[in-house]
């Protein structure tokens, strides 16, 4: 601790070595100087800022509880109060200065986080006017943590003089704020931080482990093999136990020796050494057995997953792709994790498919088999499965500063290895955003057809003969949504010669209209396809076996916390386009291969409502109901599902669960028609046979697993049928 001090005293009394007794008494000077007592400049647990002084909004009128309305999850600050200029969001902007204060202790130590935009996000040690000292947040790049972590100035020369802080926020954009708490002088040295600390890992075993502790700073981590980055990831590296393991796969690499490199580990860290080659990965004995693990929706192994990409039939599987981080609980790293099906229902993840490189993080897009052998990349028999996907530059180390291209990525082997082309990228930019390719075969004209996001709500259409060069045909607007487009021709009431196309975009919101191969002509809309809480960025099947057909996954937005995953996909859906009193809507129901789940059933009839009636004598978390109610004079009826409210307003005729509604009129014969599904993290309500599609996300309760009819408000409600399956595990 004090070896900086005691080397400079040994110089001075080294000189003057008969002089013991000064020895002795220059060391009892340091010694004393360094454990004099901290002193705490600012905690910021008050109700207001007290001798500080706050200008523009950004500050609030005083420190923040923890987070923000619309921050990610602030931690690693000391007791309940922060300075978080997050106030009003990132478009915010302001100055917080302290009272004047004289530098007493060699260090001036504090906790920051938040944005790493230099003179925009940032506190400033300020003396006679000018900024001597300066520091940041540690997040410059999308995904980031709000983890705030200690840092310290050291500021020896400065003993004795008037200085003052001030904590900045001039930035706008993402990141655009700065996090500080607990400043304090003190005479105690911060460990320091190494920068690309290394370890010589022989790659003979499958995996590296690493461990992860969920909202510790994120450090760079890379792989390399013959001095070349492989790999390269940012984790929330444990130094102590860690929440859970994350895995890099190591078989590309087998036999080879590696150099495991970490950026900025403090030096008394544990973090590298705890770094393990295995056969298995670590914590696998609780594999799909953790308890909030959804039980036939599904989730990643490992990590955070959102947008399922690359959906596509090939060969007897069904392949889903999907953002994946493999090395944290929150978005980032984005590579394309893999999983195939026999069934659409039964899932066995693969690992990864694309990994981030020069070109940025892998972004969404589409899968497509190459059946014409357009390409030329077949071999023999087998058709290339291709994958159009963003390669999103600036969104990894690597590609610092690069723009969005469109990049394609093939497999001769049914999407075990991946070899990327070597014309990419197959499209330049076109706008900022510019992502998300969904790409189909078009055959009237026999070519590929690629719908692309461009910016705002704005989208394109581009045509091509090989999936290497691509031509714009039009261009598409739809109010309301953005990202992630898809488009598609699908029969009206079923009639395959009197087609209709939709398109829409992330949050679902589509129209309905023709296409003749140049141009999308919108007819109607946008429509809202879903009206649940955790729906974003589907996609459909490209090329299914039954002709017609159109299946539907879409990334089910739920949190897990304390979970080695997060977030799910909703259950695949099939989507029909019907005509209805209002035109041609879609309508989404679960696709029939969930009767494979099917366990012990119940059947309940002609029962009438006079108090909430049971619709099975079992108690259990995972089900699948199908109810029919006439609701007669009474206001509401509806189901009661493991304690959440599943609502029908009969005079607004209106469904509603946990805040989301949708107006649903009845039957021709005044019934309401419901089907639930019941895991553990979600009730996907279907109303009207499909009319209503409202996934919603909510964490069950273990103790509550009944599921209950009822009505309110009124009399002669009845339960005219229920069917209730107990459903089986996917895992």
């Amino acid at each position: 601790m004090f070896t900086d001090s005691l080397l400079f005293v040994g110089r001075v009394v080294g000189r003057f070595a008969s002089a013991g007794s000064i020895w002795i008494c220059l060391v009892q000077a340091v010694v004393g100087a360094e454990e004099r007592p901290e002193i705490v400049v600012a905690d910021f647990e008050g109700r207001d800022y007290g001798t500080w002084t706050a200008t523009g909004n950004a500050f609030g009128s005083g420190p923040a509880h923890g987070t923000l309305p619309g921050q990610m999850a602030v931690d690693g600050f000391l007791g309940k109060g922060l300075v978080n200029s997050f106030h009003g969001g990132d478009a915010s902007t302001g100055r917080l200065t302290s009272a004047a204060f004289t530098c007493e202790r060699r260090y001036l130590r504090f906790l920051v986080g938040g944005g790493k935009q230099a003179g925009k996000t940032c506190m400033n040690l300020m003396m006679d006017g000018k900024a001597v000292r300066t520091a940041t947040g540690p997040n410059e790049r999308p995904g980031g943590s709000e983890h705030l972590d200690w840092e310290q100035w050291e500021v020896s020369e400065f003993g004795g003089r008037t200085v003052s802080l001030e904590i900045i926020d001039e930035a706008v954009g993402g990141w655009g704020h700065i996090n500080i708490d607990h400043i304090l002088q003190t005479d105690q040295r911060l460990p320091g931080m190494l920068t690309n600390v290394t370890r010589s890992i022989a790659l003979n075993q499958r995996y590296l482990n690493l461990p992860v502790k969920t909202g510790a700073p994120k450090k760079w981590v890379s792989l390399l093999v013959d001095d070349k980055v492989v790999r390269e990831f940012e984790i929330e590296l444990a130094d102590a136990k860690p929440d859970w393991w994350a895995v890099l796969d190591l078989a590309p690499f087998h036999n080879r020796t590696g150099t495991v490199r970490v950026d900025r580990l403090r030096e008394d860290s544990a973090a590298l050494a705890s770094i393990e080659p295995g056969a298995t990965m670590k914590g696998a004995e609780s594999l799909y057995r953790e308890t909030l693990r959804p039980q036939f929706h599904f989730t990643a192994q490992r990590g955070w997953n959102n947008d399922p990409n690359g959906l596509v039939y090939h060969r007897g599987e069904y392949h889903l792709f999907f953002q994946h981080n493999p090395y944290g609980w929150n978005w980032g790293n984005m590579h394309w994790g893999h999983a195939v099906s026999p069934d659409l229902v039964h899932w066995r993840e693969l690992g990864e498919a694309l990994y981030p490189d020069e070109r940025g993080t892998m972004f969404s897009g589409s899968a497509v088999v190459d059946v014409e052998n357009t390409t030329g990349w077949a071999r023999g028999s087998e058709a290339p499965l291709v994958c159009i996907y963003t390669a999103a530059g600036g969104t990894s180390r690597q590609s610092d500063k690069q723009p969005f291209t469109q990049c394609i990525a093939y497999s001769v082997d049914r999407g075990r290895n991946w070899q990327l082309a070597s014309n990419n990228p197959v499209l330049p930019p076109i706008a900022g955003g510019n992502r998300d390719p969904k790409v189909f075969w078009y055959e009237p004209e026999r070519k590929w057809v690629m719908a692309l996001y461009l910016d705002k709500s704005d989208f394109a259409l581009f045509a091509s003969k090989d999936l290497k060069q691509w031509q714009r045909l039009s261009d598409v607007s739809i109010p309301g949504t953005s990202e992630c487009p898809e488009f598609f021709e699908i029969a009206l009431d079923g009639k395959r010669r009197d087609t209709r196309w939709v398109f829409y975009g992330g949050n679902g919101r589509y129209l309905v209209g023709r296409f003749d191969g140049k141009t999308f002509q919108a007819e109607s809309g946008p429509h809202s396809l879903n009206y649940g809480n955790c729906f974003y960025a589907s996609q459909t099947y490209n090329q299914l076996p039954a002709k017609g057909r159109r299946v539907l996954v879409a990334w089910g937005q739920v949190n897990f916390p304390g979970m080695p995953f997060n977030q799910m996909m909703d259950f695949p859906v099939d989507l029909t386009l019907r005509t209805t009193e209002q035109g041609p809507r879609l309508f989404a129901n679960p696709v029939r291969e969930i009767e494979s789940l099917r366990r012990r059933s119940q059947r309940v009839r002609n029962v009438s409502l006079t108090s909430a009636h049971p619709l099975a004598d079992w108690r259990g978390e995972l089900f699948e109901a199908q109810v029919e109610l006439t609701p007669a004079d009474a206001g509401v009826v509806g189901l009661e599902v493991r304690g959440v409210m599943v609502n029908y307003d009969v005079a607004k005729q209106e469904l509603s669960c946990l805040g989301k509604k949708a107006k649903m009129p009845l039957d021709k014969r005044g019934r309401l028609t419901l089907r639930v599904l019941v895991d553990r993290g979600s009730i996907e309500i279907f109303g009207g046979d499909g009319r209503v599609y409202m996934p919603m996300g909510v964490l069950l309760k273990a103790e509550q697993q009944g599921i209950l009819a009822f009505s309110k408000s009124g009399s002669g409600a009845r339960l005219e049928s229920a069917r209730v399956w107990e459903l089986g595990s996917i895992w």
